[in-house]
């Protein structure tokens, strides 16, 4: 179900009503439908339900709101596009129907995708599967998709009884042989062997959270996003350092820095094939003083600034 966003969540402080310099995210945002091209889009997808099957801590499906609001009052620095931020409100999963709602969600990024670029609010990290699938629909069956996830986990558990928030890379790899997986991030203790079996036997191009200063992350890095098509971007907030980002499912003593994330971030998201983002996992029941909501819409301020680049 689409539920239109609250205006009152895009409002902060205004240093001026018409100087465009002085203005914030929330002087900028549009919220009537899109009658542009190169706009960037934000999508919600309220939505825990995959967690829940996960057996992770839910609250995740609050982040959305969580992320405007933390969002609304930073700067808007390029005033070039001042006109070309959208907000089009949030898919809501109702009850158990998971599927259902990445469906709609993946109806959702593919309109967007007409017009621009497409960055979803998460919800868990089933969000990802609906995110793919709207890249999917809207570039065609025969575009190779390159996913660029960040994440202390593969998320490609089995699916054999549901679909979860740990399964969804497993599920777009068995569907689609024109979609490949590349993840950076990922923890020792945070997989299985099995996993680790898995993620070789799918081909998955993979750095441990400990490789990423190493040249070869960098140089493979430039070499997958440079062999397909268009990209598909994901970060999963539980891969951060629990002291940074202490409100997720799966807190993360060994995480990353925020630095070493918005270096990958910035990598990621210039590549001239990058049409979509999603930002994962926040869950703001758990968090602390809004210390992850605000990290996230830090974030989310990276990945719109360099769209449009």
């Amino acid at each position: 179900m689409l539920k239109k966003t609250d205006l009152s969540v895009w409002q902060g402080r205004i240093d001026h009503e018409t100087e465009l310099t002085y203005f914030r995210y929330h002087q900028i945002v549009k919220t009537e439908s899109i009658t542009k091209q190169g706009i960037v889009g934000l999508i919600g997808f309220s939505c825990d339900e995959g967690v829940r099957r996960n057996n992770g801590r839910i609250g995740a499906k609050e982040a959305p709101l969580a992320l405007r609001k933390q969002l609304s009052s930073l700067p808007w620095r390029n005033h070039i596009h001042i006109n070309s931020l959208f907000d089009l409100g949030d898919i809501v999963c109702e009850g158990h129907e998971l599927e259902q709602a990445q469906r709609e969600l993946g109806d959702k990024v593919s309109d967007i995708l007409t017009k621009g670029k497409a960055i979803v609010l998460g919800g868990g990290h089933e969000t990802l599967y609906g995110q793919y699938l709207g890249v999917r629909k809207a570039v065609g069956p025969d575009a190779s998709i390159g996913l660029l996830n960040i994440d202390a986990h593969f998320d490609m558990r089995s699916y054999d009884n549901q679909a979860s928030s740990g399964t969804m890379f497993k599920q777009i790899l068995d569907e689609d042989p024109n979609a490949h997986y590349f993840v950076c991030g990922i923890q020792q203790y945070g997989n299985t062997t099995a996993l680790f079996d898995t993620a070789a036997n799918y081909n998955v191009q993979y750095f441990l959270d400990e490789q990423l200063d190493s040249p070869q992350f960098t140089k493979d890095l430039n070499k997958f996003m440079d062999a397909y098509d268009v990209l598909l971007v994901t970060l999963c907030m539980d891969v951060l350092s629990a002291a940074e980002a202490p409100g997720v499912s799966a807190p993360s003593p060994f995480g990353l820095s925020a630095l070493k994330v918005r270096d990958i971030l910035r990598q990621m998201i210039s590549h001239k094939n990058t049409v979509s983002f999603s930002i994962c996992e926040v869950n703001p029941t758990l968090d602390i003083n809004n210390q992850t909501a605000k990290l996230g819409a830090y974030f989310i301020n990276e990945v719109i600034m360099n769209s449009f680049e």
